[in-house]
């Protein structure tokens, strides 16, 4: 049933959500707000599927509200602006990520970090606009967002792979530069190979890095090597080589969000080398004292980036050719990829053309 708050709004909008815990998408009807002086209006083309779609679709996290329109990976084209929208034309090529408002007044927002807002930021999806309406995402026809939240898509990008970019691209790409990880030589370890850990290889390979992947999977080995260019593989549970390649990084990006243990991979590290922890495990994570303090080893947490960072990953990216891997899907293909997400079974990133194959309901 439609709430006040979505009755007022003027433009009707199509998309697909799921209505309980099943976390079962189906065709659903809503509208989106007019278009303020602030504002500019997006046809969706594009959107990538996220693992933490999956999760609030599900209500893993306790924070869901239904119905929930998921999809936070959105690629567009401008289809209208507010009078007083600066920094885009209709017609455009742009993006929206995980961020749809933030406070814009305390001092994480003026440092172009949004992402730390301490309010805190609105999400694209599941959350809550000022005036208490619910966040629909971009499993959807259109979108409506104030222009601080929009970042432009290069030429150079093609539009199916600029959107998961947008939140597994930015996630891989700001802890490499904020801790120092971006330099051409460093030996920088990717741990997982999904979604995330394909374009953390891809990114740190672009920085010029050499990059060992560290999987619990043998069989990802060939794929990591030769399709995504990694320099070395290193399997998490073979002793020998991990004791062969104890002291041999300068950075790690933990992309798992399966409960591991952190001690092998400190143990990876060179003197003064940071492990960033990208996944979330369900289980408090165990750190003994002794490999930090004896090695003056970090271990440090990075979520998404803010607006002038993504827009900089974005060009980066175009400039760079790093593409996620992605499989394009139809609309009504989304449970059952839904399904295939659970199981880890996509190379790398499934994402919905929205464009070509939402069909309103009748």
């Amino acid at each position: 049933m439609a709430t006040q708050h979505e009755l007022e709004h003027p433009n009707k909008a199509f998309g697909w959500a799921a209505r309980d815990t099943s976390g079962v998408l189906s065709p659903f009807n809503f509208s989106r707000r007019e278009t303020s002086e602030k504002d500019v209006a997006i046809k969706v083309l594009y959107c990538g599927i996220c693992h933490s779609d999956l999760h609030m679709a599900k209500n893993d996290w306790g924070i869901s509200t239904y119905p929930l329109v998921p999809g936070h990976e959105i690629v567009g084209i401008v289809t209208k602006v507010g009078s007083k929208v600066e920094k885009f034309k209709i017609g455009e090529k742009v993006g929206v990520g995980f961020m749809v408002d933030s406070c814009r007044s305390c001092q994480n927002c003026s440092d172009n970090l949004e992402n730390y807002c301490p309010k805190p930021y609105t999400p694209t999806s599941g959350g809550k606009h000022s005036d208490g309406s619910i966040t629909y995402g971009g499993y959807s026809d259109s979108i409506v967002v104030d222009e601080h939240f929009i970042v432009h898509i290069s030429d150079g990008l093609p539009l199916e792979s600029a959107a998961p970019l947008l939140c597994a691209g930015i996630t891989v790409y700001s802890p490499l530069k904020y801790f120092g990880l971006d330099k051409p030589g460093l030996h920088i370890g990717i741990v997982g190979l999904g979604g995330l850990g394909h374009l953390a290889v891809k990114f740190a390979k672009a920085f010029g890095a050499y990059v060992t992947v560290i999987s619990t999977s043998p069989n990802k080995e060939k794929e990591a090597l030769e399709h995504l260019g990694a320099d070395s593989f290193l399997v998490s549970r073979d002793q020998d080589k991990m004791q062969a390649a104890m002291n041999t990084l300068d950075g790690i990006l933990d992309t798992v969000s399966g409960d591991h243990s952190l001690l092998p991979l400190l143990g990876l590290l060179k003197s003064h080398g940071k492990l960033v922890m990208l996944g979330v495990p369900t289980k408090p994570l165990e750190i003994s004292a002794f490999p930090l303090i004896l090695g003056r080893k970090l271990v440090a947490g990075s979520a998404i980036g803010g607006l002038k960072e993504t827009q900089e990953m974005i060009d980066f990216a175009a400039k760079h050719n790093v593409k996620p891997d992605v499989e394009i899907i139809p609309m009504d293909y989304v449970n059952t990829a839904m399904e295939r997400l659970l199981k880890a079974d996509v190379k790398y990133r499934f994402v919905i053309d929205i464009g070509n194959t939402l069909k309103p309901s009748s």
